[in-house]
C-alpha cells in the first residue's frame, strides 16, 4: 500500500533502511504470517474486511501534557473537565486510574514506551537530548518497527515520538508542528521571555488547526481499505502550552465556575533542596498578574478540545469495517501542575507530574466499565500490544505485560512503577511514593494518609521500614554515556523553540 504522497518516511531512517537494522538486531526474528498471528491473550474476534487474516490492527492515541483531573478524584481536582469521548473510551474497555509516566518530560517519556527501555538505562531523562547516542537503545527494535518487521502497515500523525524518529518506522509519517501564534499573542500580558505561557482565543479555524489535520490524517487511513494489519498513531499537542483554542471551547469553562485545585504554599518547606529546585515560580507570577482562573480556563478548554479530537477518531473507527478487530490505546505522556506544590507544568517526581491517563480496549480480552487500580507505568505498553497480538517479545524490554489486568483488572501486580527525571528518580506503589534525589536526599509519603503529599516522612522513625524497602526497589544506576543537548530549532514564524 503506497503512503500519502509526501508522508512515505520519517525523519531520519528511510523505512527500508530501519527494516534492515532490524534484521539485523532480531537476528533471525522470521515474519510471522497468517493464522499464526493470533492474540495470545485471547480469542481474536473475527476479522472484518481488509482487517488481514485473524490479526488484530492497533489505534494507539496520545494526548500531551494532559492530566488526570477528569478521572474525578477529589484529591486532584473537584471541577468541571468535559471529555466525554475519554469517557467514553474508557467505559468501553479498561481505566487504569493508577499509570505512570516513565519520565515527566515528553521525550524521555514517548522514547521510553516506543522503545521498551527506561530512561535510566537510555539516559534520555530530560527534553533536548540526542537520542541517538545512547548505546542502550542501538539496536533495539521499536514498537513501530517490531510491528513493521512483522508485516504490519504503520502510519504516525501529529506528536507520537519525540526526537525518537530516526529509531521509528513509518509508511506515512506527519510530525508535529504547532499551530502559529494569534496576532498581538502573548494575550495574557505575561512576560514575552516566557513565550509558552500563554492562553486565550485562537484566530484560525478549528479546521485550520493542526491538531484538527491529524486526526483527519487518522480518519483518513480508517476509510481506507488495508490489505494488512496496521498500527495507527494520532497524537494531539493540545494541552501542551500554550492554550490558544477556539472560543467556542473556552465559553464551556465560564470562569465564575471554574474550581481551582487546592494548593498548600507551605508545602515546599519540607521538601530537600534538589526538589525545591524543580519547581517554577511560574505559578506565582500568574496568580499574583491576576491570571490563574483565566490560565484554568484555558488548560481545561484545550483539554475539551483534545478530546473532540480524539472523538472523532474514535468515531471513525467505530463506523469503520476495523471496529471489532483493533486494539484502542489512549494515554497521556505525563501529567501536569497547575499549581500544586506551587509548581507550574511538568518536571517534577511528585504525583502531579508524573501520573497519567491509560486505557485499552482489547476485542476478545477486555470487559466493558473495567476499572484498574493496580500501579502500571507506560512502559507496560510495549510488552502488552506484543502479547496481545502474538508477537515474539524483544527481550530488551522493561515494562511489564497488562494482559493479566485486562482480562481481569483485580489481579495481582508486583512491579512498581518507577520514573525518572534528569539525575532524580522515585518509585509509586499502591500506597507510597518515595523520591531519591541525585545527593541522597529524599521524600516519603503515605499517600492512604497523605493523597496531596504534603508530609514528607523520609525522617520518620515509623516509616524506616517502608523508606528502605522503597530505596531498595530502586533501580541499580547504571553506568550511562552523558548525553548531548540536540540543538533547538527556532519556529520561524514566531521565533519560539520547537518541543
Amino acid at each position: 500500500m503506497r503512503s500519502p504522497k509526501g508522508k512515505g518516511r520519517s525523519r531520519g531512517y528511510t523505512r527500508r533502511g530501519f527494516l534492515r537494522t532490524m534484521g539485523r538486531a532480531a537476528g533471525a526474528m522470521a515474519l510471522v504470517s497468517g493464522g499464526a498471528m493470533v492474540a495470545a491473550a485471547g480469542d481474536a474476534a473475527p476479522a472484518r474486511a481488509g482487517s488481514g487474516p485473524g490479526r488484530k490492527n492497533v489505534l494507539l492515541l496520545a494526548v500531551d501534557d494532559l492530566n488526570s483531573w477528569l478521572l474525578g478524584d477529589p484529591n486532584r481536582y473537584t471541577g468541571k473537565v468535559i471529555a466525554p469521548n475519554l469517557r467514553r473510551l474508557a467505559d468501553s474497555g479498561v481505566l487504569f486510574t493508577q499509570a505512570f509516566a516513565p519520565a515527566p518530560k515528553c521525550s524521555p517519556s514517548r522514547t521510553a514506551f516506543l522503545s521498551g527501555v527506561a530512561p535510566w538505562k537510555s539516559g534520555v531523562t530530560e527534553n533536548g537530548l540526542v537520542i541517538d547516542g545512547s548505546p542502550a537503545l542501538e539496536g533495539k527494535p521499536s514498537l513501530p518497527g517490531l510491528l513493521a518487521a512483522h508485516g504490519y502497515y504503520t502510519a504516525s500523525f501529529g506528536k507520537i515520538s519525540h526526537g525518537y524518529d530516526g529509531h521509528t518506522a513509518w509508511d506515512a509519517h506527519t510530525p508535529h508542528k504547532r499551530d502559529p501564534r494569534p496576532p498581538g499573542a502573548m494575550l495574557n500580558g505575561l512576560s514575552k521571555n516566557v513565550t509558552e505561557n500563554d492562553w486565550g482565543p485562537t484566530h484560525l479555524d478549528e479546521s485550520q488547526m493542526n491538531d484538527t489535520k491529524y486526526a483527519d490524517l487518522a480518519i483518513e487511513q480508517l476509510g481506507r481499505t488495508h490489505d494488512r494489519p496496521f498500527f495507527l498513531a494520532c497524537g494531539v499537542f493540545h494541552p501542551h502550552l500554550p492554550w490558544y483554542v477556539p472560543q467556542t471551547y473556552l465559553d464551556m469553562y465560564p470562569l465564575d465556575e471554574i474550581k481551582a485545585p487546592v494548593v498548600n504554599p507551605d508545602d515546599p518547606d519540607d521538601i530537600p533542596e534538589p526538589g525545591r529546585k524543580l519547581i517554577k515560580g511560574t505559578y506565582q507570577k500568574v496568580v499574583d498578574a491576576g491570571q490563574y482562573t483565566r490560565a484554568l480556563q484555558g488548560y481545561l478548554a484545550s483539554t475539551t478540545y483534545a478530546d473532540a479530537q480524539m472523538g472523532r477518531v474514535l468515531d471513525a473507527l467505530e463506523a469503520s469495517p476495523y471496529r471489532d478487530n483493533t486494539i484502542v490505546v489512549l494515554l497521556s505522556d505525563h501529567g501536569f501542575h497547575l499549581g500544586e506544590k506551587t509548581h507550574w507544568t511538568k518536571g517534577t517526581l511528585w504525583e502531579e507530574a508524573t501520573h497519567c491517563l491509560l486505557m485499552v480496549r482489547a476485542p476478545g480480552v477486555t470487559r466493558p466499565r473495567q476499572t484498574c487500580a493496580r500501579t502500571v507505568s507506560l512502559l507496560d505498553i510495549y510488552p502488552t500490544l506484543v502479547d496481545l497480538i502474538g508477537l515474539p517479545r524483544p527481550d530488551h524490554l522493561d515494562g511489564h505485560s497488562l494482559v493479566p489486568q485486562l482480562k481481569n483488572p483485580e489481579a495481582s501486580r508486583a512491579a512498581p512503577a518507577i520514573s525518572a527525571y534528569q539525575t532524580h528518580i522515585s518509585v509509586r506503589t499502591e500506597r507510597y511514593r518515595y523520591i531519591r534525589y541525585a545527593d541522597g536526599t529524599d521524600e516519603l509519603y503515605d499517600r492512604s494518609a497523605d493523597p496531596r503529599e504534603w508530609k514528607n516522612l523520609a525522617s520518620d522513625p515509623a516509616y524506616a521500614d517502608a523508606r528502605r524497602e522503597l530505596a531498595n526497589a530502586l533501580p541499580t544506576p547504571q553506568a550511562v554515556a552523558p548525553m548531548r543537548p540536540r540543538k533547538t530549532r527556532g519556529n520561524k514564524k514566531d521565533g519560539r523553540k520547537a518541543t
